[in-house]
């Protein structure tokens, strides 16, 4: 059984942010900036309700009688005592005989076109450190995007302002960086999971590696362009940032009417109906949040069961980034173009070309990592290159297309010609041009299953929670 690391890194973040962040409020307080003080503990406060509502609703603590855990949760509290939990069910493995085990079936990845599938029992406290694991992934997220997120540009902001970084806003600046790192890389983890949830999924340091450069990259970028762009166009950059959540916030609701599909009933069996339209709009918004900063891999789709697009699709995240590359690039334009003279020591076309660059080596760095790190690139129907080759020809199509006039000449020109005798005689000499543009479509590639799974109605998940055991068979030993 693995150590819960995970687990710990989750909460150390968790507290080490909050820390800083009380402790940088009580220096503006004193400094007399109220402003800033109230925002600070506001990007901490929201995120921290929410991690505990999330921790609670995770493992049902409201339907069970637990009155001193729910104190806890409620002093914020929530995420020590669950790390607490998992280490204590970590050492007491082995000890105790467990009267109960699950059996879990997963296929490996096939490897020379084999395919096998290894069937394992698994006992009542590595289930349950599973749970834990779940929850604290799903909570990292949330931190990262609903908090330190908005936390890091906010003291960046402060920082560009007041033309100087002191030993507080520094540390938290740094904590709150590696805080949404590490939840957009627990996000891809756990996308991975989802989408392959009957594979024994192993991932490599490599790809770890590779996740947390184009991360890094990513979002440190993104954060610096909207505070530069804010700090010269300030009335500007809230329509920039509303239309931004607002597309990727209606983005699923609108495909979900689209396909005409029923309202969602399986999320929990305790919820009401608007209950679940909160939970829905509360997932959404985390969706807006994290494409506000960087790609979302678990990508939200409301007519699907499990909630989650388990399709690989190459063209939306070209797409993505293609668009998202030209707007930093039109807000660094827009800044350079309406900056004042307290850049002045700055020399803004170096640091343009920088956070370019810096853009597209974390571009770089997720390109080899769906190339060469990804746990399950043997799965893919077809390659990345591929997908982004035809997207690319698609733009390039839609950008360098001729006027009519000229399209149809070209067209004529390259049509055969067909004589009178081959019209007289019946004889079919028109060109098939049905399949002209068909090419030109964009690829949405899913994945290929190359083994058929078992139907076992075990294998069900539980009141629609994703978890990492994909059957859940109990037997007594």
């Amino acid at each position: 059984m693995r150590l819960p690391s995970s687990i710990f890194v989750s909460v150390s973040l968790f507290t080490a942010e909050t820390t800083a962040a009380l402790y940088l409020s009580s220096t503006y307080r004193s400094a007399g900036d109220q402003i800033w003080q109230a925002l600070t503990l506001l990007f901490t406060l929201i995120p921290s309700v929410l991690v505990q509502l999330t921790l609670t609703f995770i493992h049902r603590d409201l339907s069970r009688d637990r009155p001193l855990v729910l104190l806890l949760h409620l002093l914020q509290l929530g995420p020590i005592v669950r790390c607490l939990e998992a280490f204590c069910i970590y050492g007491s493995v082995g000890r105790v005989e467990e009267p109960y085990v699950s059996i879990t079936r997963k296929k490996q990845i096939p490897r020379g076109g084999q395919c096998e599938e290894v069937e394992r029992q698994v006992g009542q406290a590595e289930g349950k450190l599973f749970t834990h694991r779940a929850a604290f992934a799903r909570t990292s997220v949330i931190q990262a995007f609903l908090g330190s997120a908005p936390q890091l540009t906010l003291q960046l902001y402060i920082c560009v302002l007041q033309g100087g970084v002191s030993v507080g806003r520094g540390t938290l600046m740094v904590i709150s960086l590696l805080s949404i790192v590490y939840g957009a890389l627990r996000c891809n983890i756990l996308a991975i999971k989802i989408k392959y949830d009957d594979y024994e999924v192993d991932i490599r340091p490599m790809a770890y590696l590779c996740i947390f450069l184009w991360r890094s990259f990513e979002i440190a970028t993104r954060v610096a362009v909207l505070v530069l762009f804010s700090s010269v166009l300030q009335l500007w950059v809230l329509p920039v940032v509303l239309l931004n959540f607002l597309v990727f916030f209606l983005y699923p609701w609108i495909l979900f009417w689209l396909s005409h599909s029923p309202f969602p009933e399986n999320i929990e069996k305790t919820l009401t109906r608007v209950g679940t339209t909160i939970v829905l709009c509360l997932l959404t918004f985390l969706y807006a949040g994290i494409n506000m900063f960087c790609w979302s891999a678990v990508q939200v789709k409301l007519n699907d069961p499990d909630l989650i697009n388990k399709s690989q699709n190459w063209y939306r995240m070209a797409v993505y980034y293609m668009l998202r590359f030209v707007e930093n690039a039109s807000l660094l334009l827009l800044w350079y173009v309406y900056k004042t003279d307290f850049y002045k020591l700055i020399c803004a076309p170096l640091l343009v070309l920088q956070l370019l660059v810096a853009y597209a080596i974390g571009i770089f760095f997720m390109l080899v990592f769906y190339q060469f790190c990804h746990p399950c690139r043997r799965l893919f129907s077809s390659s990345m290159t591929r997908g982004f080759w035809n997207c690319s020809s698609l733009l390039c199509l839609v950008c360098c297309s001729d006027p009519p006039p000229n399209r149809l000449t070209a067209k004529s020109a390259l049509e055969p010609r067909v004589s009178p005798e081959d019209t007289e005689q019946g004889g079919n000499g028109a060109p098939n041009t049905a399949g002209d543009t068909a090419d030109d479509l964009p690829n949405d590639t899913t994945y290929d299953i190359l083994c058929n799974a078992i139907d076992d109605p075990s294998s069900n998940r539980d009141d629609g929670i994703n978890g990492d055991l994909s059957c859940h068979t109990p037997c007594k030993t």
